[in-house]
């Protein structure tokens, strides 16, 4: 599955599958001699890992629990069959919100208690991330998303606004995953296009599909006009190829996020990041919520309490950006460019949707951009018929 955009699969079965198998039993998590027995699954990369089961292994001591931290790399069908089994987790920590939908609408996510955390601390928008209905239902641990790299080498001026972006680009270059909508999204977002209508405190209304809106058709024009009138990068670009372009010093700009800093640190690229021109960008959260199933909940939350207070080694261990603003307010953050540059982005940003019909757009926005580039589809064609299609893939959800 692709590290930047972490879309869930087959999101009809894995309910179906949720369903079916709600009467196999809640979690067993047992009680001991020496107090209760945590179990706790974590989608983070392993160096996390181990660093998060130091922080939970302290609360153990301190409070007389246990708990075990694994390692989970299934698929989300598989985690859903766990849930509703003997072999159950009571906490997930680090996974992605655009996951957080499917599982509770499963009636899988307990609603995070009073007096966890404080919401004012976080930033704002991965405490919206996390929220549906106006509840929070996890809690965020680190955000993410794109910005705008450039070669200080070829670029003096950091452009302010789209039209300044073209202007320079025209000069030194640039690249990026055009077709992956992921990265294009921030183009149409800019001129007022939009997935689901926001409706605020976690409300996003899937009956309302602002892709084919007269902002999107502005922002696809654009997208369109960058390969075909300015030709920057043809039809064909990937990410892989737009990297390489920009980390050999052939191009000037270059979309991309905190996942490309270490190879191009490595390889000696000169660059440096700026938040996009006037564009909001999807911003993910690794979150981590507690099984509705579980029979410890009151540990359960007590330790992702303790884990949100104590955890400064999983985000350096992932070289992530926590959500906490107090985190963020330590000099390693706020005195690094490259993360403030990120951080402001986020700030600027819109959460990824968090509701299961999001699985509806991945794909058709992908053949659409792709024919839309090669110039196979004007932007009005473009925007009509990925508004239709998200339309009617959520039309077959219900």
């Amino acid at each position: 599955m692709n590290k930047k955009v972490k879309i869930l699969c087959s999101v009809l079965t894995t309910l179906l599958l949720a369903t079916a198998l709600g009467g196999c039993g809640s979690s067993t998590s047992s009680t001991t001699k020496s107090g209760k027995s945590i179990i706790v699954w974590s989608h983070l990369e392993q160096p996390e890992v181990d660093a998060l089961n130091k922080v939970a292994q302290q609360w153990a001591k301190k409070t007389g629990n246990t708990v075990k931290v694994q390692l989970d790399k299934s698929d989300f069908q598989t985690y859903l069959q766990a849930a509703n089994s003997s072999k159950a987790p009571d906490i997930m920590y680090g996974i992605a919100n655009d996951n957080l939908g499917t599982f509770q609408k499963a009636n899988l996510l307990a609603a995070v208690p009073s007096g966890v955390i404080d919401s004012s601390k976080y930033v704002n928008t991965s405490i919206k991330a996390v929220s549906f209905g106006g509840k929070m239902y996890a809690v965020p641990m680190s955000i993410e998303t794109y910005g705008l790299f450039y070669n200080t080498d070829k670029v003096t001026t950091v452009p302010t606004t789209v039209d300044d972006l073209i202007s320079q680009a025209q000069k030194v270059g640039f690249q990026y995953d055009i077709n992956n909508f992921y990265y294009s999204y921030a183009f149409m977002a800019a001129n007022g296009g939009y997935v689901f209508k926001d409706k605020g405190k976690g409300n996003l209304d899937s009956s309302n599909v602002g892709l084919g809106n007269e902002g999107s058709v502005k922002g696809l024009q654009t997208i369109q006009d960058l390969v075909t009138k300015y030709k920057f990068m043809g039809s064909d670009i990937t990410g892989d190829k737009a990297s390489s372009a920009f980390q050999t010093g052939k191009i000037g700009f270059y979309i991309s996020g905190p996942w490309d800093v270490d190879g191009f640190t490595k390889a000696g690229t000169k660059f440096a990041v700026a938040p996009l021109p006037g564009m909001p960008s999807f911003v993910g959260v690794q979150a981590s919520f507690v099984s509705q199933k579980s029979k410890n909940q009151t540990e359960d939350w007590d330790l992702i309490k303790y884990i949100q207070a104590n955890n400064s080694s999983v985000f350096k261990a992932g070289n992530r950006i926590p959500a906490l603003n107090s985190e963020l307010n330590k000099p390693e953050y706020k005195n690094n460019k490259i993360t403030s540059a990120f951080v402001t982005q986020v700030k600027n940003g819109q959460p990824m949707p968090n509701i299961p019909e999001i699985q509806t757009v991945w794909t058709p926005a992908k053949n659409n951009l792709t024919l839309l580039t090669s110039g196979k589809l004007t932007a009005p064609a473009a925007a009509k018929d990925l508004n239709d299609q998200v339309v009617q893939g959520i039309a077959t959800m219900k």
